[in-house]
């Protein structure tokens, strides 16, 4: 069987607080709601967008989850068109992607992304070709539940325990430890390092140069 190192991408991979934020305060504010603080969006990157409009306006009706959802995809999508995103690579990462592969390490990532929103991401950033398998919020249900990792597994040809998931938000190690993988979390993302932990995360990476090590755990 071969192994398998699935990423997370939004806070993992690439720095896209700024975008989310940007986007979920433009759709709140045309809404009339109170824009959220920051710290209060970042907590919810990860879920699917209705998930996270559910968790941001609890007491709303769930068309109204619906309509947030779509509302926030076009203010994201504008900005984008008007060349104003931002989702830099995090330091290390590359050189992390390369370290795996020479490894022997099969790559995929599972993200609350959409494929479109996926795609323009990798392929800005040169590693669209690197991953074996794409796993997406449009052809899933919401993290914490293993649906993707599951497809990802199936498609790298790989099993459980010869797989980690790697990702930043407690929603990442929930979905880790449901489908029977090995949960690292990433310091450098948006939740901390002990909600990873209370999570289920068996390790938590200070910088990408740790992951490598900590993956033979798995190998």
């Amino acid at each position: 069987m071969n192994r398998l190192a699935i990423f997370d991408c939004d806070g993992t991979l690439v720095d896209s607080q700024h975008n989310i934020c940007a986007a979920m305060a433009e759709c709140f504010s045309a809404a009339g709601l109170e824009v959220p603080l920051p710290e209060r969006t970042r907590q919810v990157v990860g879920l699917s967008l209705t998930e996270a409009m559910q968790v941001m306006l609890p007491d709303a009706e769930p068309d109204f989850h619906v309509a947030m959802a779509e509302d926030y995809k076009r203010a994201f999508q504008a900005m984008r068109a008007r060349g104003l995103e931002e989702e830099p690579l995090y330091e290390g990462i590359a050189e992390l992607v390369e370290a795996l592969e020479a490894a022997g390490w099969l790559l995929a990532v599972a993200t609350g992304k959409s494929d479109r929103g996926l795609k323009l991401c990798l392929d800005h950033h040169g590693l669209a070709d690197r991953f074996v398998s794409l796993q997406t919020a449009d052809r899933h249900p919401s993290k914490p539940h293993p649906s993707m990792i599951a497809q990802a597994m199936t498609d790298a040809g790989a099993a459980p325990e010869l797989t980690v998931m790697i990702g930043d938000t407690s929603y990442d190690m929930a979905m880790a430890r449901a489908a029977g993988v090995g949960a690292i979390g990433v310091a450098w993302g948006y939740h901390p390092p002990d909600e990873l932990v209370r999570a289920g995360a068996h390790h938590v990476a200070d910088h990408p140069r740790d992951i490598l090590d900590l993956t033979k755990a798995w190998a």
